[in-house]
This record gives C-alpha cells, structure tokens and sequence, in this order.
C-alpha cells in the first residue's frame, strides 16, 4: 500500500478507497472509523512525545500553497460542491469545462475530488525537523487524491502546469505539499532550479530536497541510483519512516547531485 506521494505504509489502520462502490461501503466504513479511533487512542499513549519544535514543523510540512488564478472564484465553486455516495466531490463536467487553464490549475491545486481516508495510526516523529525524509507528508490532510480527471489535466497540460508552478512558486515563496505533489506527478525537472533558490534561503522546507531526490529517482539519475542515500530511502529494505539527517554534509550533496541531474537532462 501507499501513502503521501508513494512511501511504503506497513500501519494495520490504513485504507483508501478504491474500486466499486457497494452497499456494504457505508456501514464498513463507519465500523472502520470506530476502530480506527481506538487504534489511535491506544497507540497515543504508547508513542514518544514530540517536542513543540517538531510538531510545529510537523504543521509546516502539511501547508499547502494556493495559488491567486481565480482564488475566490474557485474556492466559492469548491464550497458548495456535495459528496456523493462515495464520498467524493467532483465538480460537475459543464462547470469544470468552463474554467480556464489558470482557474482548473487552481482548482487541482487546492481540492481534490477523489475522497481517500487515512486513518493510519501514525507515531510522532521526534527531531522531525532535523530529518529528510524519503517521501512528502500527504497533500489534502491525508483526506483527498486527485480524480483521473485532475491528472490527467496536469500531464495533458504539463507545459502550461510548469509555467504555473513556477509563477505560483515565485510569487509565494513558498512549495507547499500541494505544489510538491503537482511537481512530482508532472515530473517537472524545469523547477530544479526554482526548488533550490527556495531552499537555500532559510533551509528550512527539507521536503524540498526530498521532491529532488524523487526527480532524480524517477529520472534514474545514475549517481544518485548507486548512492548509499538511495538504499536507505528506496531500497528493498526502507519503509515510509526512512530518513537522511539533514545534516550540512546532506543538504549539499543533494543540492550538487540535483545540480548535476538538471545540467545533464534535457528539458
């Protein structure tokens, strides 16, 4: 199973929807979240505590960036959208064909209309600021995925979808997990250098090293594919809780390695 932007999930309390409805859905579900919760009751008392420094970066990790292209417009059409019997929230066909690029590039970036509950009960990660991780926290508090639809208006778009990213980026300051997410799925090797600008400002957002090293993963960066840093994050061994330190050492050897990757790809 997956969670976030693909990390390895091994926790017995996930699940996602897929596949075809069916009239026993509702009531399994409702049994599901009873368990769930007293899952996640149990585990709480049995987890380290993390430190008030770690779960504020836990709630950075988490933001998501909204981009300004028809911002009120969008959000207004978000707000009245009802779920249907599968939980789902998808804008009608004659209204989302009626958005610009621009106002569907938003609307993907701020909902999404596939529902996908994770209930996991995950542990809190202590020094969580002082890691880099394998994968991104989840977009959509972990609650949403984008529809079939939605992907396939960023990869049959990509051109513009970059061009929007980076604007958005630029403008902002920021990559939240939404835009991470966009980044990873249009495999947008352009924003190499946009990524790292944002990061060596404060190196704060150690998310942003981790959409690199999924580039160069999905590029199949050949010195980045034979590193001890690769095994540890992605190998047969690794799971979602696999981490680099993010050490000095660290930061700049996957900033030179994604240097590199960009320089020696064609884009």
């Amino acid at each position: 199973m997956t969670t976030g932007l693909g990390g390895n999930s091994s926790s017995p309390c996930w699940w996602s929807r897929r596949g075809q409805y069916n009239p026993g859905m509702k009531y399994a579900l409702s049994l599901l979240s009873v368990t769930c919760i007293a899952a996640i009751t149990v585990a709480q008392e049995e987890f380290p505590k993390a430190s008030q420094k770690s779960q504020a970066y836990r709630r950075f990790r988490e933001q998501s960036t909204e981009p300004s292209y028809g911002l009120s417009k969008v959000k207004a059409l978000v707000r009245k959208l009802k779920p249907n019997e599968e939980d789902d929230r998808i804008l009608p066909v004659k209204t989302y064909n009626a958005l610009s690029v621009e106002e569907r590039f938003t609307y993907t970036m701020i909902h999404a209309e596939q529902f996908s509950q994770n209930c996991s009960v995950m542990p809190p990660l202590v020094d969580e600021e002082k890691k880099i991780f394998a994968y991104p926290v989840g977009a959509f508090g972990d609650e949403g995925v984008w529809s079939d639809r939605q992907l396939a208006f960023l990869k049959n778009n990509r051109t513009k979808v970059v061009a929007l990213l980076r604007n958005t980026i630029q403008k902002k300051g920021r990559v939240g997990v939404n835009l991470k997410l966009a980044i990873v799925t249009t495999n947008a090797i352009e924003l190499i250098p946009d990524l790292e600008r944002i990061y060596t400002k404060d190196r704060k957002d150690q998310d942003i090293l981790t959409v690199l090293m999924l580039l160069m993963k999905e590029g199949k960066y050949g010195p980045f594919l034979n590193s001890a840093s690769y095994k540890k994050l992605y190998g047969e061994d690794a799971n979602w809780q696999a981490y680099l330190d993010a050490s000095v050492a660290n930061q700049k050897l996957i900033l030179a390695r994604a240097s590199d990757f960009y320089k020696n790809e064609k884009h």
